[in-house]
């Protein structure tokens, strides 16, 4: 089974979704080598060397001065001209926003379905069987695709990564032919999270604050806290909807989803859609001044009572810890 990955990198280095989507890949392409598709923003070299062990036959890298900057209506017809020439049997990508907006446009070219969010993926007779998350990860939906390409994105750090004895792939460079309507759509300009430098996506450790931090100002103890353990600022919906954090610190189903060695959840109750975001952490330890909170279902440890009170006093017992 031919299938190509749309595979989404930083100055060459690759994203964990793309390699999750990668080992997704392997096992729908049936030990067949896998096709894999980047673009060159400037003069940025392909992440060829990243992909040693997944087991990518060709990179294929698209150039041109449209991909200067993330243009998704310009990657998609990239990757439904690649496609077609390699006749691909289903085209995977990493399920992050960028990765589902482009696999959007791709399916809207094709006129064809697109699985998001999948887990689990298996080509059968007459269509594709996928496994998806649903419902903010409440649930799991068995399905089967019905189409000549299968489209997929894979959900993020819900499929463990796994590597290969494959080498680097070779890569060929092509430069596809794009409308005036996908060079029409392009990001202007890019606003930096207010995480202190770290990415919220990428953290080891996030440090979150909820309705019970009370005010904008409430958080000065939250990242007194993620300063002192190097972690990013993470809040709920309701913060943002009270305009107390911007959008991009929200952690959930329309935030980010993370995947920290640790999450410390403060005054978070634990809707479904949190939880969504942040259950692909290790271990969640959650602060919250009630007890029949739903959060506490999931955590790993609790501490009962009020955020103003515990969260000064944990800063407190690390610097004593870091002092003597």
């Amino acid at each position: 089974m031919s299938v190509l990955v749309y595979v989404e990198h930083a100055a060459g280095v690759v994203d964990e979704p793309s390699l999750q989507a990668l080992t997704l890949a392997r096992g729908l392409a049936g030990g067949d080598a896998l096709q894999a598709v980047c673009v060159r923003v400037g003069a940025t070299q392909s992440p060829a060397d990243a992909l040693a062990g997944h087991g990518v036959e060709t990179l294929h890298a698209a150039a041109g001065e449209a991909f200067a900057a993330h243009a998704p209506c310009a990657i998609a017809e990239a990757i439904v001209e690649l496609s077609r020439r390699l006749s691909a049997s289903a085209v995977v990508g990493p399920g992050t926003e960028r990765g589902n907006e482009v696999l959007a446009h791709v399916a809207g070219l094709l006129d064809l379905p697109l699985a998001a969010n999948c887990v689990a993926a298996a080509s059968s007779d007459g269509g594709t069987n996928v496994t998806r998350v649903r419902w903010g990860g409440s649930l799991l939906e068995v399905a089967r695709v019905h189409a000549p390409t299968a489209l997929l994105t894979v959900q993020p750090h819900a499929v463990p990564i796994e590597t290969t004895s494959s080498g680097a792939p070779a890569v060929e460079t092509f430069t596809p032919t794009l409308s005036d309507a996908a060079l029409a759509l392009r990001v202007a300009e890019r606003l930096g999270a207010a995480t202190g430098g770290i990415s919220l996506a990428d953290a080891k450790v996030v440090v979150s604050g909820g309705r019970g931090a009370g005010s904008a100002e409430g958080f000065a103890i939250v990242e007194e806290l993620a300063g002192l353990l190097g972690a990013a600022v993470g809040c709920s919906r309701a913060v943002t909807m009270a305009g107390w954090r911007p959008h991009t610190d929200q952690v959930g189903q329309t935030g980010t989803k993370i995947a920290p060695d640790l999450y410390i959840a403060c005054g978070i109750s634990g809707a479904t859609q949190h939880m969504a975001g942040c259950k692909g952490a290790k271990r969640i330890l959650a602060v919250n001044s009630d007890r029949e909170a739903p959060i506490l279902a999931s955590a790993d440890y609790a501490v009962i009572g009020d955020m103003h009170e515990i969260v000064p006093a944990l800063s407190v017992a690390i610097r004593a810890a870091r002092s003597s």
